[in-house]
């Protein structure tokens, strides 16, 4: 067929209830082969072997290479976090007396759910939030600063003050014992271990927050079981960039397309993409609507996930997922 190139896929087979999948009967993208985890009772040395042996025969990018790293974010992946960065930035705003001259209101500046959904889903990191805000809508005055700040240096003084008092306040929202993780999370890391896959953890957010988030959600065994951890603090550049990708690559020891990348939103499809590995995508809520055509899978959380599958496939550059349904691979006809 003219135009057509080769295209590798990695993808998340899911065993979802049949209510969730629409496939074409001709599709040569899914592996028919069957990969679940069943640890039972055998032995841990023998249940690791007949994972990893599944895993090999299953996840199979090309002749010569396997599935070797599986990379998650945290926000948004691992827990829903929006609300609650959202919350926090805000009590820091309510702290400090932060008010832009450009608003109509005489209260402290809030962001609603709406904004920060948006906002959240264009700008990696929360420093650069702040930052592009006030030079969107005036640099505010604060009880750090009476007036406005006008050079970089008091400028770069106040954002770094309110995200530190932020993320302290995140952290506490964190200890408070209310957050849970995402449906399925725990239970693919785990079985993704037990298999001999190398497992990351790739987060844009402040190195100690993330720290403290994992250790009380997926508990300090998983935590410091970990084959690789980044934060933002780790890279010069936030996502959408892939540094942090291309850095958890090489701490690996793997190749590009030896690893898969989960994320929940365009701006981590983007950063998984630039550094030339395959994304798949679980959303929230806020995520939803995004454009994640550029992921091999997209679906509303983990919690089907039973069985990792690799395939290659020869096919047009066409639109192998359809976000509005999950698992509705299309093919080339």
């Amino acid at each position: 067929m003219a135009g057509c190139c080769w295209m590798v896929s990695q993808s998340l087979l899911l065993s979802l209830p049949p209510s969730h999948v629409s496939l074409n009967s001709s599709s040569a993208l899914i592996s028919s082969t069957p990969l679940s985890f069943s640890l039972g009772s055998r032995s841990r040395s023998r249940s690791r072997s007949r994972a990893r042996a599944r895993f090999s025969n299953a996840l199979s990018v090309s002749a010569s290479s396997t599935l070797q790293a599986l990379i998650f974010d945290c926000d948004g992946v691992i827990l829903e976090s929006e609300d609650l960065h959202r919350r926090a930035y805000n009590d820091a705003f309510s702290h400090f007396n932060v008010r832009c001259l450009s608003s109509p209101s005489q209260d402290p500046l809030n962001w609603d759910s709406h904004f920060y959904d948006q906002l959240q889903n264009q700008i990696g990191g929360g420093k650069p939030k702040m930052r592009w805000y006030f030079k969107e809508h005036g640099w505010p005055s604060s009880t750090v600063f009476d007036t406005p700040p006008e050079d970089d240096g008091d400028r770069a003084k106040l954002i770094d003050i309110l995200q530190d008092w932020k993320t302290g306040r995140y952290k506490e929202i964190i200890k408070s014992g209310t957050v849970e993780t995402r449906p399925g999370v725990l239970r693919l890391m785990d079985e993704t271990k037990a298999a001999g896959i190398k497992l990351a953890v790739c987060s844009a957010a402040t190195k100690s927050s993330v720290i403290l988030c994992l250790e009380s959600l997926i508990g300090i065994e998983r935590f410091q079981g970990l084959d690789c951890f980044l934060a933002g603090d780790d890279v010069k550049e936030k996502k959408p960039n892939p540094s942090i990708y291309q850095t958890a690559v090489k701490k690996l020891g793997v190749s590009e397309k030896e690893c898969l990348v989960v994320e929940d939103s365009v701006i981590g499809l983007q950063a998984a993409a630039g550094a030339g590995i395959a994304c798949v995508i679980t959303y929230t809520s806020s995520t939803a609507d995004q454009d994640f055509r550029d992921a091999i899978a997209v679906y509303p959380d983990l919690s089907n996930v039973e069985r990792l599958g690799v395939v290659a496939s020869k096919c047009c550059p066409c639109q192998l997922v359809n976000a509005s349904h999950p698992l509705n691979l299309v093919t080339c006809k």
